[in-house]
C-alpha cells in the first residue's frame, strides 16, 4: 500500500467551503511574497513549484498559493482539483525524500479557487529535487526567493536537525577569521581560503561548524554564501 504525502486527505472544495475565509486569503495576500509566501498564478511549470516547496520545507516552512499574480491580486483558477494533482504528482516524480504538506482549497467568488499549499520545516530535510539525469539539487528560502544551497548550505541543513553536540577547536585561522569579520561585515569561502592558506576542505568545514556553533550565520545568494558574525 502506497502511503500519501500529503499531512491531510480530504474534499478540495468542501475544505476550502468549510475552514477558509475570504477575508484571511485577502489578509495572507496583501503582506505580498517573502520568506514563507509564494504565489503562483496556475501549476504550469510544475518542477518550479516543487522547488519552491523544498525551499520551505529545507528553511522555515511556508505556504504556496495557486491562483494568484505577483501584482497581489486574486483571479483564483477554474478547476482546483486539476492544478492540486499536477502539484501532487511533481512531488511524488521530483522530490526526495518525499515532502510532508498539507493542501486545502479557498472559494472565491465567481465560481473560482485559490489553492494552498502549507509545509512545514520538515524533520527530513534536506530535501532535493531530482530531475531525470541531472545532478540532484536542493534550495533554500532566503526573502521571497529560492535559492540553489551550496555544499556548505546542504550540510549544515542536514546537520542543522540536530545541533547538541558541535565541537571545533578556536586555532590561528578561527582566531583570524574573527579578525577579518571585525573590519569587513561578510566573508565567502573563496575569500576565506585565500587569507587563510586552508584548502577548500579545510575552510569549508571551520565554516560550517562555526555556522552550527551559532557563531557565524550563513545567507544564501545566487551568487555564492555570505558569512557573518551573529
Amino acid at each position: 500500500m502506497k502511503t500519501s504525502n500529503r499531512m491531510m486527505t480530504r474534499p478540495l472544495a468542501a475544505a476550502g467551503v468549510e475552514s477558509t475565509n475570504l477575508r484571511e486569503l485577502k489578509k495572507l495576500v496583501s503582506e505580498g511574497e517573502g520568506l514563507q509566501l509564494e504565489f503562483k498564478r496556475k501549476a504550469a511549470h510544475p518542477e518550479k513549484i516543487v522547488r519552491e516547496l523544498i525551499a520551505f520545507g529545507n528553511t522555515e516552512g511556508g505556504t504556496l498559493l495557486i491562483g494568484i499574480d505577483d501584482n497581489k491580486t486574486i483571479p483564483g483558477i477554474k478547476h482546483p482539483e486539476e492544478e492540486a494533482h499536477v502539484v501532487r504528482e511533481a512531488l511524488g516524480q521530483f522530490c526526495r525524500p518525499l515532502l510532508a504538506y498539507n493542501e486545502s482549497c479557498i472559494a472565491i467568488p465567481d465560481n473560482r479557487f485559490v489553492v494552498r499549499f502549507d509545509v512545514p520545516p520538515s524533520s527530513k530535510r534536506p530535501h532535493f529535487l531530482v530531475l531525470g539525469k541531472e545532478p540532484r539539487s536542493t534550495f533554500v528560502r532566503v526573502k521571497d526567493m529560492s535559492i540553489k544551497a551550496s555544499p556548505e548550505m546542504e550540510e549544515i541543513v542536514r546537520r542543522s536537525k540536530k545541533k547538541n553536540d558541535i565541537r571545533f577547536t578556536f586555532g590561528e585561522a578561527e582566531k583570524k577569521l574573527m579578525e577579518y569579520l571585525d573590519k569587513q561585515p561578510v566573508i565567502t569561502l573563496t575569500e576565506y581560503r585565500n587569507f587563510s592558506g586552508l584548502n577548500r576542505f579545510q575552510a569549508s568545514r571551520k565554516l560550517i561548524l562555526l555556522v552550527l556553533a551559532n557563531v557565524l550565520k550563513i545567507v544564501a545568494t545566487e551568487k555564492g554564501d555570505l558569512y557573518s558574525r551573529v
